[in-house]
């Protein structure tokens, strides 16, 4: 057994303070978390603007600037809408007379599935309004996410959240909210598989002559099977429990993404291929 780290989800804390009008507000806190998020779009700018595609379509500067706005804000509100239509279905009385909570995203829950639907729709939405193939916008980005999603499990592993199911393996972690017992270390599973593993695979596969749109349809394959394996060793998420006696939503979820994935790959590959870089 490996001992968790028990590192302090808060970086700093200010207040709380007293405001005219609004009273007391706070404490502000800076969390791992969220710094986590911050780098993961930092990182996602610069490698946008290094695609030979992103560069012949003028995906760089100012724009690439717009475009990781538009992502940001698709992705969180994407994200917490997933959630309380995946996740909290059993609630949905609870969410139709407190229409607000919908969007209390600091009340927790988010759902990637959820956040990957916003993301691709603010990506449609951007091509759209700045005259850029959407093809291009969602691969240059596409290729870029692994970085963030390694560094997001990362602050979920901080969090001491997502827990894995109790284990004896050598490496398991007693969690602080997970119980006496030890348990996989699954965020830092994710962070290998989801974030490093996936992104060498896409940034390499980017080369490749494949059509606009490939690289999303990899990214959801590859991402799907990797997050199919590994939710067998996590807990399922308490209000739902697994659904056919053996699997979680995001089994039912990632199933979906591989099927999305061969769909959309059959329908590009019907046309010729395009140069990548």
């Amino acid at each position: 057994m490996i001992p968790y780290p028990n590192i302090n989800p808060e970086i700093v804390s200010f207040g709380p303070f007293n405001l005219p009008w609004l009273g007391a507000v706070g404490p502000i806190s800076i969390r791992w978390y969220g710094v986590m998020y911050v780098v993961g779009f930092v990182m996602s700018y610069v490698f946008i603007q290094k695609q030979k595609r992103s560069k012949e379509v003028g995906l760089v500067g100012t724009v690439a600037q717009d475009l990781i706005f538009y992502l940001a804000v698709g992705l969180i509100i994407g994200a917490r809408l997933g959630y309380v239509v995946f996740y909290e279905f059993n609630n949905y009385g609870y969410y139709l007379k407190n229409p607000l909570e919908i969007m209390a995203t600091w009340h927790g829950g988010m759902s990637f599935h959820g956040g990957l639907i916003g993301a691709v729709l603010a990506a449609w939405i951007f091509s759209r309004r700045r005259r850029v193939p959407f093809g291009v916008v969602v691969d240059s980005t596409t290729v870029t996410v692994p970085i963030g999603l390694g560094f997001g499990r990362i602050g979920n592993f901080i969090n001491a959240e997502l827990l894995g199911l109790p284990s004896n393996v050598p490496w398991a972690m007693i969690f602080p909210t997970g119980g006496p017992v030890p348990r996989h270390p699954t965020q830092l599973y994710e962070a290998l598989l989801e974030g490093l593993v996936l992104f060498v695979i896409l940034w390499n596969l980017r080369r490749k002559p494949f059509r606009d749109g490939m690289m999303l349809v990899f990214f959801l394959f590859f991402y799907g099977l990797f997050r199919f394996i590994l939710e067998f060793f996590k807990e399922p998420d308490p209000q739902i429990g697994y659904l056919l006696g053996y699997f979680t939503m995001g089994h039912i979820l990632c199933f979906f993404m591989i099927v999305a994935a061969v769909i959309l790959g059959l329908y590009l590959n019907r046309s010729a291929p395009a140069a990548r870089a």
